[in-house]
């Protein structure tokens, strides 16, 4: 198998500069429509709400951000909406210059106030509306439209990766006058600037879009249009294999790549490495016994993380053993730390020996509970299932229920479960996204766990508006210590990213998150 892997790999990257070879000698080509699968499907249209890729896939295209990350110079950052930037030497002061003449879907013209309408949605949201990533915007002090191409963003204090919020994928920018009107019409309508137009969601099959033919950026898209088709994982590879797709945006597992690899008759490529994802246990410290960090902790050191890995690395995309940050991100724990925190220690014998003892103790040795999972199946069936076995290896009786992406969604927001798997998936490696799961409710809107513990706030803030490396990663140290020993949520396994894409796809390019260039303004087809 891994000879086997180093080969994709590296017919993947001949291939690659191959393709880029001819795309500098001939150009991008026009026309043309892209299919692609999407294993699950959008609970609702608005992206400020959401953290799932079942809405950016299909939904990205008919949006545009401030900036965005470029592709081809990931994880470097690039004008989308915005034609130029400057930050003020306090770093408290973003001032944007926006491109002119851009005009929305139904033909009204954008300016700054739909940028300052968008974020002040995002950083103070209304009564009843949603925003999942409100805690990176706590020290935003105001925006200001000094005419209409221009937004400048004041900050309290400086923020650390600010940029990198700004290019976040998920900040879609909405038509100010349209919110005035009802602040929660994304929930419901597709309304943007971006280089597709929304053409029909049939729900449970597809989901279209065509070029915009008033697209600000000259020359784009060079595809014209794109059909998204949700359908289980189980039915991407024949999907594939029968040309009725030409790739899913998202990752295989290793065997669907050999499949896929082997009898595609040279029609794909293959492009693997890490990946800004992982899964996680969310325990509802809102019931009990969960409520007890003996309970949530020996629920954790029931699980051989180090031991389940190879094992899980060959049937799904579940690989990497870590804790809240990706593994070899500079500012994740060390190895050797990691392994002294209850859950990560390789002695898995002891570690469940000390899990028994921490129930009995709790007065829960023969502990019932729900397992919450979303009915996707790669990576969250296998993680279950592998989940709801260690469990059974401390004496606790798991019951798996898996549910559809809304459903899910449903429970983990109202707080209806006892323990869920969740995931952390991010457009990069930045503390400020990957700890936003873990705060209060009160801090965060997708603080599932709804614990009470300040704590977690407090180190949050100060990593987010420490601007030094060393001195934010001291903190963010500190502030993951804190969090995976508390154990309101702990991390399971970190995702390796496999994707094979018909070799007809052009301007894309691999990256270590399946939220960045989803946008599609620069894909298009060698046909």
């Amino acid at each position: 198998m891994q000879a086997r892997t180093w080969y994709y790999a590296a017919v993947s990257l001949i291939a690659t500069v191959l393709a880029a070879g001819v795309a500098t000698a001939q150009g991008p080509k026009k026309g043309g429509g892209l299919n692609f699968s999407v294993v699950a499907e959008p609970p609702n249209y608005d992206c400020h709400a959401s953290t799932t890729f079942a809405l950016i896939h299909p939904i990205a295209p008919h949006y545009s951000t401030l900036l965005k990350f470029d592709g081809a110079k990931y994880p470097a950052v690039r004008g989308d909406l915005a034609k130029s930037w400057t930050v003020s030497p306090d770093g408290l002061t973003y001032t944007f210059k926006l491109h002119e003449g851009v005009k929305f879907h139904d033909g009204s013209a954008f300016s700054s106030a739909d940028i300052m309408a968008s974020y002040q949605r995002i950083a103070t949201p209304p009564q009843g509306v949603i925003s999942a990533r409100r805690a990176f915007w706590g020290d935003l002090a105001s925006i200001d439209t000094p005419d209409a191409a221009t937004v400048v963003f004041k900050f309290k204090t400086p923020v650390a990766g600010m940029l990198e919020h700004f290019a976040n994928p998920y900040n879609c920018i909405y038509s100010a006058a349209k919110l005035a009107q009802n602040p929660k019409y994304p929930e419901t309508e597709i309304m943007g600037t971006g280089a597709f137009t929304f053409v029909n969601h049939t729900k449970g099959q597809t989901w279209e879009g065509k070029r915009f033919d008033r697209y600000f950026q000259k020359g784009y898209p060079h595809l014209d249009g794109f059909k998204a088709y949700f359908v289980k994982s189980n039915a991407v590879v024949p999907g594939m294999l029968g040309g009725q797709f030409d790739t899913e945006f998202r990752g295989r597992n290793p065997a669907e790549r050999d499949q896929l690899m082997a009898q595609s008759q040279g029609r794909f490529v293959a492009n693997e490495g890490t990946w800004v994802g992982a899964l996680m246990l969310i325990f509802n410290t809102k019931k009990k016994p969960f409520d007890d960090v003996r309970v949530r902790q020996a629920l954790s050191m029931s699980i051989d993380r180090w031991g389940g890995s190879p094992g899980l690395a060959k049937i799904s995309i579940l690989k990497g053993v870590g804790g809240i940050l990706r593994p070899g991100f500079a500012m994740a724990l060390p190895e050797a730390e990691l392994v002294k925190i209850p859950g990560w220690s390789k002695d898995i014998e002891k570690s469940r020996a000390e899990a028994r003892a921490l129930l009995k103790a709790a007065g829960v040795e023969n502990l019932t509970l729900k397992l919450l999972n979303r009915n996707v199946a790669e990576p969250y069936t296998p993680a279950g299932v592998f989940v709801v076995d260690q469990f059974k290896r401390v004496g606790v009786n798991a019951q798996h229920e898996q549910l559809e992406t809304k459903l899910y969604f449903d429970g983990v927001g109202s707080g209806n479960f006892d323990v869920a798997v969740e995931f952390i998936n991010d457009p990069n490696d930045d503390p400020t996204q990957q700890f936003a799961k873990y705060l209060t409710k009160k801090a965060s809107a997708i603080g599932y766990s709804g614990h009470e513990d300040v704590k977690l706030d407090q180190l949050y803030d100060r990593q987010r508006r420490a601007i030094n490396p060393v001195e934010r990663t001291k903190i963010v140290n500190e502030l993951e210590r804190y969090a995976l020993t508390t154990a309101y949520n702990v991390p399971l396994l970190w995702y390796h990213r496999i994707i094979v894409n018909h070799k007809k796809i052009k301007g894309w390019h691999f990256t270590p998150s399946h939220y960045v260039q989803q946008d599609l303004v620069e894909v298009w087809l060698d046909q």
